[in-house]
């Protein structure tokens, strides 16, 4: 009898616990999908058992070079559903390109339910550099000559070149590029205020990322921070988007709810299965 009653007592702490932990949800970045992030998986329902962890597969493998408005759509198809059911809201955590696909999911979701927002090595202020993702593409292009073909309605349906940010391009940029410069408020719109007020319902901004990535160009991309057209590194706080507000980072930044994690040595590949990059800058933020 004494078992049974320990039983139940365990089943009750393990609903209780479950009950305690918001749903997390992960969207994959370039070239991957759920089976590189198994480990990131794993790390979570060890650290707060009973979570419910969906890591979204959809846009998979090649897939992910699907332009990134329509990934937008796939990605909250499969997203919303989790939103719907989680009275206590969700966490989302996003990898590498997946950081702007799920800037876009909270732009057209602008009633959703994140409270972390946690941004993984992710080109927030676009991608400029010859990494083996772009010689994988253009293998006989230099990042100089890129713009020729994703500044173009045919490049523009590449999921790469709707980030790739030539700062000595900067018009063309503005010009042809359908996603960034809309998100980042770079190009006014009629919905940039509804968009602003989508990511300051975020509780927590996390941002994590890196001089060792490798992949993600200039690193301090991952933290709103990009090449001026010297090729200088302009900081966040210096960048027109943060001075003006545009979307909301400075608010976010002085409300207190905006955090960064820099780790040097982290290669791109390997964030989602480093322990320690877990348990410091994303555990606490998914209670």
């Amino acid at each position: 009898a004494m078992r049974s009653v320990l039983a139940a007592l365990a089943l009750v702490w393990a609903a209780r616990l479950a009950a305690g932990y918001k749903p997390v949800i992960v969207v994959h970045g370039l070239f991957d999908g759920p089976k590189q992030l198994h480990a990131l998986q794993e790390f979570i329902t060890k650290s707060h058992p009973g979570t419910n962890v969906s890591v979204i597969d959809v846009y998979d493998d090649l897939f992910s070079l699907e332009p990134l408005w329509k990934q937008v759509e796939g990605f909250k198809n499969a997203i919303y559903p989790i939103m719907q059911s989680a009275s206590e809201g969700v966490h989302l955590i996003c990898y590498s390109q997946g950081g702007l696909v799920c800037r876009g999911i909270l732009a057209s979701l602008p009633e959703h339910n994140v409270h972390s927002l946690i941004m993984l090595s992710c080109p927030l202020a676009g991608q400029y550099g010859d990494t083996d993702y772009l010689k994988f593409f253009f293998p006989h292009l230099l990042k100089s000559k890129v713009y020729h073909m994703c500044y173009t309605r045919w490049g523009q349906r590449v999921s790469l070149c709707n980030y790739w940010n030539d700062p000595h391009q900067r018009e063309k940029y503005l010009a042809s590029s359908i996603f960034l410069p809309f998100l980042n408020g770079e190009r006014g719109h009629p919905n940039i205020t509804t968009w602003r007020e989508s990511l300051l319902r975020v509780n927590k901004l996390v941002l994590i990322g890196g001089p060792g990535d490798g992949v993600i160009t200039p690193w301090q991309s991952s933290f709103y921070g990009f090449y001026d057209k010297n090729e200088r590194i302009v900081r966040m706080k210096d960048q027109d988007w943060y001075v003006k507000d545009t979307f909301g980072l400075k608010t976010l930044d002085l409300r207190g709810d905006l955090k960064q994690h820099v780790y040097p040595g982290v290669n791109h590949t390997k964030w989602h299965s480093n322990y320690t990059v877990y348990t410091e800058a994303m555990e606490p933020w998914l209670t």
